[in-house]
């Protein structure tokens, strides 16, 4: 979208992302076992600005084009290295490549630091930080919580927050024939029984959670279903927790659908649970809203909106006995619910495309500026 609001105002923008291998542009090849691909080496053409939307091979390049072409650098902070570092062994492995590529000088001693869980590799990962802070003429957080996160660096760029918008809200579609439901589909009154999760079932998403939480929320609601869409990793893992939590016949686990089905899925819902704690900013909540699904979030970082309008977002501890409260709730308090859905269909409409375009041009001249200035 981005892109898109840029071209359509007038201004030339050279996208670099993964592409497949045998084919021009940005070739990459494919992480076993993971959603993503990693870019080939590549040499981009000169531009005024560089815009970093990732600290994986393709954001390096573009730190290292900034340096070379003496042009400002922005960087969209989109995940919590800090937080993933000891989930993902890529996270370690990545940032001693990072260094690598930025040249920050560490001695041997201090790329063995990233072999280590806990603290040591917390510390080294934040001397990582630093050195990519000091490079940039803006850092640009997707919300306010992970601009309160900038901390752990002491960064010396400046700091904006914009939110990544969301996508226009399709018109519902039934899930894909090669998914069909594990339960069968409900009429149209029972979808306040729902309740959807949309996202991984990997740990950083906190599943098990999510599941202690449905057990209780179906002990009150015998007829309550749970609902996963995009669980692919770990699914076997997931399905096994379920049985052994006696939620059999009860929980539906989707793969990844395409954007335009997920939509079906929030209309399909009576609340969306967001159990994780290391987003940045989780584009399905907003997504959500958008479709006029109330959410509950058990992080209290995200509970603005990025449309800063109306009430906060329903949030709870994240324990299951508080989430499950949360839940309950929020399918059964109409005012609740009304209040919910009303504020969060006026944050959507509040944060507009053109509304970010605006900040987003904002940020670019204020690095034109901090560029002048050090030049």
């Amino acid at each position: 979208m981005q892109v898109r609001l840029l071209r359509a105002a007038g201004h030339r923008v050279d996208l670099h992302r993964p592409g497949p291998l045998l084919r021009p542009g940005v070739r990459s090849v494919p992480v076993p076992l993971r959603q993503v691909r990693v870019a080939l080496p590549f040499t981009p053409p000169p531009a005024d600005i560089v815009h970093a939307q990732t600290t994986g091979p393709i954001g390096i390049t573009g730190f290292r084009a900034a340096a070379a072409w003496r042009v400002p650098l922005v960087v969209t902070w989109h995940t919590d290295l800090l937080a993933y570092a000891d989930l993902f062994a890529e996270i370690p492995i990545g940032a001693a490549w990072c260094a690598l590529r930025l040249e920050v000088g560490w001695s041997a001693r201090e790329y063995l630091e990233l072999t280590r869980p806990g603290r040591v590799r917390r510390l080294r990962l934040e001397s990582l930080g630093r050195a990519m802070f000091a490079r940039m003429a803006v850092a640009v957080a997707p919300s306010a919580k992970t601009a309160a996160g900038f901390a752990a660096f002491s960064p010396a760029a400046s700091i904006r927050v914009l939110p990544t918008p969301v996508a226009t809200v399709h018109p519902p579609s039934p899930p894909a024939p090669s998914s069909p439901p594990l339960l069968p589909p409900l009429p149209g009154p029972a979808r306040r029984d729902v309740v959807l999760s949309v996202g991984r079932g990997t740990a950083e998403k906190n599943p098990e959670l999510l599941l202690q939480a449905f057990a209780r929320v179906r002990a009150a609601r015998p007829g309550a279903r749970l609902v996963l869409v995009g669980v692919q990793q770990q699914r076997r893992r997931l399905l096994r927790r379920i049985a052994a939590l006696g939620l059999g016949g009860h929980v539906e686990v989707h793969p990844p659908v395409p954007h335009e089905q997920v939509t079906g899925f929030y209309r399909a819902a009576g609340v969306l649970a967001f159990t994780s704690t290391t987003d940045t900013q989780s584009l399905v909540l907003a997504e959500a809203e958008a479709a006029g699904l109330p959410v509950v979030v058990v992080d209290r970082g995200l509970m603005t909106r990025p449309g800063e309008t109306g009430g906060a977002r329903f949030a709870c501890d994240p324990a299951p006995d508080a989430l499950a409260s949360a839940l309950l709730r929020m399918l059964d308090d109409d005012t609740l619910r009304a209040a919910t859905i009303r504020d969060g269909l006026a944050a959507a409409a509040a944060y507009t495309p053109e509304v970010f375009l605006n900040r987003l041009l904002a940020i670019y001249e204020l690095a034109l500026s901090v560029r002048a200035r050090s030049s």
